[in-house]
């Protein structure tokens, strides 16, 4: 998952990466949804957090969002905002926090290949320890109802995967094209996990049937769905305006399936 991408790959992608992030950044400065940024303790780190509210009349779930391994970008903090948009308090760490240039955070970095480098240098410990502060974190927001659930995307996506493996008490887990932990790990959940898959990534699709048998073999529940055609990254990739038809069919099924599982929370 850590490796660099090869240089072609990364030139195919450049402009899609692009076009998603214009398009979320417009989305967000015309967003009237509160936003704030929140510096949440964890020992002696400080780890960033985006937050947006929505507009409620009553106190709502969390929704705990772990961003790709470019890090915390426009684009995950206009995914945090459209949460809102569905009613749900976002909360969107930058797990990069104190690692970019200054002792900054993601924006701080001098290129998303720097950011991916620092990405692939945390550690899992180190995750799941500031995801455990957030988490605590989010529990004391006056306006939540006391229920968190943690979604991930690509590299944030095995993250959530792996967090549920950590915080029992989670109500859900949302896992974007993530890869599962092992089978050990797995034996800890309590929370339901749900998939969302490209039906064009093999590299993460291959992972789903094993996931599936260790999950069922127990007793836990994991109800994964491939988007036929989809892409990896298909969320970010179908926000694109030039985007393919499949990444755009792809990301819409996947939000509305995503708000149903959310609205039985």
């Amino acid at each position: 998952m850590f490796k660099r991408l090869s240089l072609a790959l990364v030139v195919a992608l450049v402009p899609a990466a692009v076009n998603a992030q214009d398009s979320a950044k417009k989305r967000l400065d015309a967003s009237p949804r509160h936003q704030e940024w929140v510096s949440i303790k964890n020992g002696a780190r400080t780890v960033q957090a985006f937050v947006v509210y929505p507009e409620a009349s009553r106190k709502t779930p969390v929704i705990l969002v772990i961003h790709e391994n470019m890090g915390l970008t426009d684009w995950v903090r206009g995914l945090a905002d459209q949460l809102a948009e569905a009613g749900y308090i976002a909360v969107a760490p930058d797990l990069l926090s104190g690692y970019g240039s200054g002792g900054g955070k993601t924006t701080d970095f001098a290129s998303p290949t720097d950011a991916r480098d620092a990405i692939s240098k945390l550690t899992p410990d180190g995750v799941t320890s500031d995801l455990n502060a957030v988490a605590d974190y989010a529990k004391k927001i006056p306006a939540s109802n006391g229920k968190i659930a943690v979604s991930g995307f690509c590299w944030g996506g095995g993250q959530s995967f792996r967090f549920a493996t950590n915080r029992p008490e989670l109500a859900a887990a949302f896992v974007f094209y993530g890869s599962p932990p092992d089978k050990d790990a797995m034996a800890r959940i309590k929370a339901p996990v749900y998939g969302f898959y490209g039906g064009a990534d093999a590299r993460i699709d291959a992972t789903i049937p094993t996931a599936q048998e260790q999950m069922k073999a127990l007793g836990k529940t994991y109800e994964p769905v491939t988007y036929e055609g989809a892409g990896h990254g298909f969320m970010r990739s179908g926000e694109d305006p030039e985007g393919s038809e499949p990444n755009r069919k792809g990301r819409n099924e996947a939000w509305t399936r995503w708000k149903a599982l959310l609205a039985k929370l």
